[in-house]
């Protein structure tokens, strides 16, 4: 669907230009100029299609389960919220 601005009265350059890059990002038009730039081999296309329809599948259980939405933030990973864990390979000078 091609997007179409026309300028409103009294609307600077400026102002004309962030509606119509708003409008893009809503249509999604952003992601996909991005995500052409470079040649997406059919192998990693059905990749990425399966992780999207896995996450939106673990988006519906979760809505249906009652937690709350992808956005909260919990504690959903454990820990104190930021910063390193201390866990995992040792860095620097402790490794032996």
């Amino acid at each position: 669907m091609p997007i179409r601005i026309k300028a409103r009265s009294g609307e600077s350059a400026e102002q004309l230009m962030r509606r119509f890059k708003k409008m893009c990002e809503k249509e999604g038009l952003t992601k996909d100029v991005k995500r052409r730039m470079y040649y997406e081999k059919p192998s990693e296309k059905r990749q990425r299609a399966l992780r999207k329809s896995i996450k939106r599948v673990q988006q519906q259980e979760l809505a249906a389960a009652g937690g709350g939405g992808a956005n909260q933030r919990g504690g959903s990973r454990g820990g104190s919220g930021g910063g390193r864990s201390g866990g995992g390979r040792p860095s620097g000078r402790d490794r032996r």
